[in-house]
């Protein structure tokens, strides 16, 4: 499989241009991968621009690659919206980055009441920039042509806002119904995963007044880290994804 690597922006480049790869990516292609004149590479937008060509020139400042086919991939739909709860030491992190490789859509940071860990001021800013890198490398390395959206951190009542337009999955062991026996309906589905005390009982019920559902991933209670990513596969199956 061809090394793959992204570009800073969208692009219209199509068969015979020529795209350059700089600052830290080319650095990455050329120092980290040995990336080599003549070697054939995709690269990608992150926005469904999918480019396939030859590395014509090749430094730790810049890579040019010439390109010889030009594909489009469309937005997957219906999405699939993570909301991870922010979670001690890197717990939550390793949740958005398998989340991204399994094929998530979006990925909304949840500061729950049960959180122990706090985004506050300057620290939602870096945390959201830390989970968006993570994100985009994670993207990369599953070849993936749409980068997911990390987005603002979300309260609780946001949470129930997006009940209105969009299905909502509240990941509880108490739940009855089980995850793997839903339906999917053509809406937008958002899983909704706890911290390390679970989702408070406030929470579960102002999110289930706004028309979320409870449901069960299975007979054992996954950790924080785990229970995004393995519901992700659930519904990738569920959706035809897989």
């Amino acid at each position: 499989m061809a090394l793959h690597f992204l570009l800073e922006s969208s692009s219209d480049a199509t068969v015979g241009d020529l795209v350059s790869l700089t600052g830290a990516e080319a650095k990455h292609a050329a120092v980290v991968r040995r990336l080599r004149v003549g070697e054939s590479v995709t690269v990608g937008d992150g926005a469904g621009v999918w480019l396939t060509g030859a590395a014509e020139e090749v430094s730790p400042s810049r890579v040019d690659v010439r390109i010889s086919a030009r594909a489009e991939e469309p937005a997957p739909n219906p999405r699939m919206i993570l909301v991870q709860a922010l979670a001690k030491g890197d717990r939550d992190e390793l949740a958005v980055q398998a989340a991204c490789e399994l094929g998530v859509d979006e990925i909304v940071p949840w500061q729950a009441s049960r959180s122990v860990s706090r985004w506050e001021g300057p620290k939602a800013v870096k945390g959201r920039a830390r989970w968006a890198t993570i994100v985009r490398e994670a993207a990369k390395q599953a070849h993936r042509a749409w980068v997911p959206e990390v987005s603002p951190p979300a309260s609780t009542a946001d949470l129930a806002a997006r009940a209105s337009s969009q299905r909502v999955l509240l990941l509880d062991p108490s739940a009855t119904t089980r995850l793997s026996e839903l339906e999917p309906d053509g809406r937008d589905i958002v899983l909704v995963v706890g911290p390390e005390g679970g989702i408070s009982d406030d929470e579960l019920a102002k999110l289930s007044d706004a028309g979320a559902e409870r449901v069960l991933l299975g007979d054992t209670v996954l950790r924080t880290s785990t229970a995004g990513p393995a519901a992700i596969a659930v519904l990738s199956v569920a959706l035809g994804r897989w």
